[in-house]
């Protein structure tokens, strides 16, 4: 890890206008991906992996014409650098890889995540297979060093009840608690919480989900039946128009220019500008995804 990335504060504490959103608080690991050349012993998006020789290699054999295709790498997360991974028994490295095409029925690429013990891979596989042909360059992760951070994130408004829902679309509770708020929120102050107060934009490590595209959708692992948790949101960017108060500050100069590559370094696209959100199961069973 040779890159630093810190998120201003927020505006305010959100709980103390809100305080039932206090039991709601998450820990969240910011991963701010940005351009560089990681090794397989680093935390990375579109780098390469450590990967034992002696394990096959994923391929995808779904709605393919011809053979399978050997999955790209997408993320490969050590523990050490995201502590709030947890993984199963001697475990300490998390990676997901997906297949570079849009597969029906709901048009997203095909995951697949696997834990590996980093000490334990002594043969390391140094020149995996590559699929013949992408989709879309979108689906092509450049290779970007992380620069982890922690934060407290809170639910998306849609996460939560609809007393609080209400109590935050009322302008006069802002008003009463004497928090600064630009008056351009007045008339849906629950978009100010949306946009600098509850979820982070950008890769991350566990937190809340981004709902948006549906309503929220409790996920359950379909081994165990047990309720799934966010394990890694895989986004379209790292920060949008509406939620410029996130970018950090080493970045900010740069931002001000506007462009995709400040903005998007992995160059990542999921299904037109949405965020492919991956759940885990706490039994370690496979995941699953969502494009939210």
């Amino acid at each position: 890890m040779n890159v630093i990335r810190t998120t201003p504060p927020r505006p305010f504490d959100v709980t103390t206008v809100f305080p039932q959103l206090a039991p709601l608080a998450r820990p969240a690991t910011r991963l701010h991906p940005r351009p560089g050349s990681p090794s397989p012993y680093d935390s990375s998006v579109g780098g390469p992996l450590l990967w034992p020789a002696g394990q096959r290699w994923p391929y995808c054999d779904k709605w393919h014409e011809g053979p399978a295709s050997p999955l790209l790498p997408v993320a490969q997360l050590y523990v050490r650098d995201v502590p709030l991974l947890r993984a199963p028994g001697r475990c300490d490295l998390l990676q997901v890889l997906w297949c570079p095409f849009e597969h029906p029925p709901e048009y997203k690429p095909t995951t697949a995540s696997y834990w590996q013990t980093a000490a334990d891979v002594t043969n390391l596989l140094t020149a995996p297979p590559q699929p013949s042909e992408v989709e879309y360059d979108g689906y092509v992760p450049e290779p970007c060093v992380l620069a982890p951070e922690q934060i407290t994130e809170y639910p998306n408004y849609l996460d939560l009840s609809e007393e609080l829902q209400q109590q935050l679309a009322d302008w006069s509770t802002w008003r009463a608690a004497g928090v600064a708020v630009d008056d351009s929120y007045e008339i849906a102050p629950q978009e100010f919480y949306m946009d600098e107060l509850s979820l982070a934009p950008g890769w991350k490590a566990g937190g809340w989900p981004p709902w948006g595209l549906t309503d929220p959708i409790p996920r359950f692992c379909v081994a165990c039946g047990v309720a799934m948790s966010p394990l890694l949101t895989i986004p379209s960017n790292e920060w949008g128009a509406d939620n410029k108060g996130w970018i950090p500050y080493e970045d900010q100069a740069l931002a001000a220019l506007d462009d995709a590559r400040v903005s998007n370094p992995p160059g990542v696209q999921i299904s037109g500008g949405n965020n492919l959100q991956l759940y885990g199961c706490p039994e370690f069973h496979p995941h699953t995804d969502l494009i939210q």
